[in-house]
């Protein structure tokens, strides 16, 4: 296990260099988007429809913060997580067309996405669910906000941040999956009792 310092944009050899299990802390931009949002960069992949924003080398978090308007500025009161596997539909062409490198997220993605991010390169990085307030606390202003017609949560924020993490890499670029191998292993082990209660 590795503790690893990164700043966006993000090059593709840093991202190869990232395995499971590592520890991140991100500094620089960092973009978040939901369901609604991804659905909406999609359409825009598929009528070849430029996107207000730019991914490449970037880090997308799913995320729908609390936010509120404070004059001219807005103050990210909580940026907890969301459930990725919500997005797993939509990541990989997003990876593949928007070129991201880092996502954020909890509770892991599926194969599909695992595959982009083998090919494209790019990592799944989880950030611990109910510390929304401690996420808050790594973002130091928000740069601009996207997309806002779709509700606060739902927009696309974009922030600065420092040191934002702990990440911990759960799917790099090599192919690994540490859900996957946890499933895997839990498998295993509940096999192994199912057959010694069988042969008692």
């Amino acid at each position: 296990m590795k503790k690893i310092e990164l700043h966006t944009p993000i090059s593709e050899k840093n991202i190869r260099k990232l395995n499971v299990g590592d520890h991140v802390f991100l500094s620089g931009t960092i973009i978040t988007a939901r369901d609604s949002a991804h659905r909406r960069m999609m359409k825009h992949i598929a009528e070849k429809r430029k996107i207000p924003f730019s991914l490449k080398d970037m880090a997308l978090y799913h995320c729908g913060p609390l936010v509120k308007a404070h004059g001219d500025e807005w103050l990210v009161l909580a940026a907890g997580p969301t459930t990725s596997m919500r997005m797993e539909p939509f990541e990989a062409e997003i990876i593949e067309n928007l070129g991201v490198r880092l996502i954020i997220g909890k509770g892991g993605m599926g194969g599909k996405t695992r595959e982009a991010m083998k090919r494209y390169g790019a990592v799944y990085a989880a950030f611990t669910g109910g510390a929304a307030v401690l996420a808050a606390k790594r973002i130091k202003r928000v740069i601009d906000v996207k997309w806002l017609d779709l509700g606060l949560p739902e927009a696309v924020w974009i922030f600065e941040a420092d040191r934002f993490g702990p990440l911990i890499i759960g799917i790099d670029s090599h192919g690994r999956s540490l859900y996957e191998e946890v499933r895997a292993e839990t498998l295993r082990r509940l096999n192994r009792i199912v057959e010694d209660v069988i042969s008692e």
